[in-house]
């Protein structure tokens, strides 16, 4: 048996099937995340709780990109930053921060991602924010809260601060910084974060291709009434997932090992 085949088969026989389906499903995340382009060398991060009654949650490893993350290489810390299952490797500080913030304040966040992409950042970065310009937005838009820029999220102080600007919602903007999400799953925080990012992308385009045109109030409020529900995102996510998955496998199974 090679060495990298040995030490995946270590790292999957240490954890339990519930922890390696969640495993798989964030390296899948981080390898469409790249494929799309919305990855940012190795500063960027996804991250998901591990199921049971520990409050353990795996991010990546600090210094691969996202196309190199994989089921055994993802590190698992607690709260506190102290890595439970030693794998050799370390996480991001920062990202340690903002993604313990999430996981410790809401119970719901089994999943967390945050991005820095050119349209996410650029939105983030202008005085009026997310506009509801179009059905891409209207998915997310009465969803959104804003954290305003610390800094380089270093200092444990900020994630209490960052936690009562999320407050309920499922979506963050990172002032001059990026896009955040949370779900129940990986699966419906990545499509949440799909159509943020979207909308992001389109809302740069439109202005700057004239002046905007908002849909009626009536067409907001359903969109709203609808996708308000944790649930539909769930029946969403779970008609998406495999999909999602059977792209990750056709880019590199690998991510699975």
């Amino acid at each position: 048996m090679s060495e990298a085949v040995s030490a995946i088969s270590s790292i999957r026989s240490q954890v339990t099937e519930a922890e390696w389906q969640v495993r798989q499903d964030l390296a899948a995340a981080y390898r469409i995340i790249a494929h799309y382009g919305w990855d940012d060398m190795v500063f960027t991060h996804l991250s998901a709780r591990v199921p049971g009654p520990d409050e353990h949650f795996l991010l990546n490893p600090f210094g691969f990109l996202f196309n190199e993350v994989t089921a055994s290489n993802l590190v698992k810390v607690d709260l506190d930053g102290n890595i439970i299952l030693d794998n050799g490797y370390t996480v991001n500080a920062a990202g340690f921060t903002i993604h313990s913030a999430v996981h410790m304040s809401r119970e719901d966040a089994h999943a967390v991602m945050h991005v820095h992409t050119d349209s996410g950042v650029a939105v983030s970065s202008t005085k009026e924010g997310f506009l509801p310009l179009n059905q891409h937005a209207m998915f997310v838009y009465h969803d959104l809260a804003y954290h305003d820029w610390e800094g380089v999220a270093l200092n444990l102080d900020e994630r209490e601060r960052l936690v009562a600007d999320l407050g309920d919602r499922h979506l963050m903007m990172l002032r001059n910084h990026g896009t955040l999400a949370l779900g129940r799953s990986v699966a419906s925080c990545f499509l949440r974060l799909y159509y943020l990012e979207r909308a992001c992308q389109i809302q740069v385009n439109a202005l700057a291709a004239g002046s905007p045109n908002l849909p009626n109030k009536q067409a907001i409020n359903m969109m709203q009434n609808t996708f308000s529900n944790p649930d539909v995102w769930e029946g969403l996510a779970a008609s998406a997932w495999p999909a999602i998955r059977r792209q990750a496998d056709r880019l590199d199974p690998g991510y699975g090992d």
